[in-house]
């Protein structure tokens, strides 16, 4: 069965995930994320890939990314997932995959998932039961988001910006976000959007990337196969 192609538009937020292959580890000493972070900063920077959001898991990682060109976050992950496997390999003396495959991404509305999409990120260490709280966890963008910790890889997005007149009123709208827990509905939303690599938002955000595209972007209907002779007006094909 044919992969299902990436779903990219230039300057539409991605929401993506990497895991670590049969979901074992990927990082396995503190060097390994700062080395991975530093990485993913010189790539975001040479493809022109604004990152919004991430967080660094044992056996996943998690990046928000918009870019200008719709192959720039493929090229980067490429690259560095490249990068970093040579490190791994020759660090701890071992050979063969490191990733579960390619990685699975969604576009991701600005205006109403965004700021969700960044705490669905920053909360995966709680969600993990690792942390209690997202500025505990060393290996996110919560403090740069939250508490205005210098963090050179992260870029506001113009939702974020609109949080507040400055950085303090913006951190501090922020903070509150993260004083309830995400919907299980939402979170549920998210998950089957990014491992689905549907678009995530609105029924007309979806007709417009569809139309984008050119393909369907949300799950098909289940049920029997449609038969060769039957009408396919108005139909997306992959």
């Amino acid at each position: 069965m044919p992969r299902r192609a990436r779903l990219s538009l230039p300057n539409v937020p991605l929401h993506l995930i990497q895991r670590g292959n049969n979901r074992q580890a990927c990082f396995f000493a503190d060097e390994d994320y700062c080395f991975y972070l530093d990485w993913l900063r010189d790539y975001a920077g040479k493809t022109s890939c604004r990152i919004h959001a991430y967080v660094l898991m044992t056996n996943h990682v998690h990046v928000l990314v918009s870019a200008g060109r719709a192959g720039a976050p493929g090229e980067m992950m490429k690259a560095l997932g490249q990068r970093y496997v040579q490190y791994i390999n020759r660090t701890y003396r071992r050979s063969g995959t490191l990733w579960e495959g390619r990685y699975r991404s969604c576009p991701t509305q600005a205006e109403d998932y965004l700021l969700a999409c960044q705490r669905y990120i920053e909360l995966n260490p709680v969600r993990a039961a690792m942390v209690a709280h997202p500025a505990e966890y060393r290996w996110s963008s919560y403090r740069a988001n939250a508490q205005g910790e210098p963090d050179a890889l992260t870029t506001p997005h113009e939702v974020y910006v609109g949080l507040g007149l400055d950085a303090a009123s913006r951190q501090a709208t922020y903070r509150e976000l993260f004083r309830y827990e995400l919907e299980p509905g939402l979170v549920d939303e998210i998950r089957r959007a990014t491992n689905g690599n549907y678009a995530l938002g609105s029924p007309l955000f979806c007709e417009q990337i569809a139309a984008s595209l050119g393909r369907r972007v949300t799950p098909g209907q289940s049920g029997r196969p449609r038969k060769p002779s039957e009408p396919v007006s108005g139909e997306l094909f992959e």
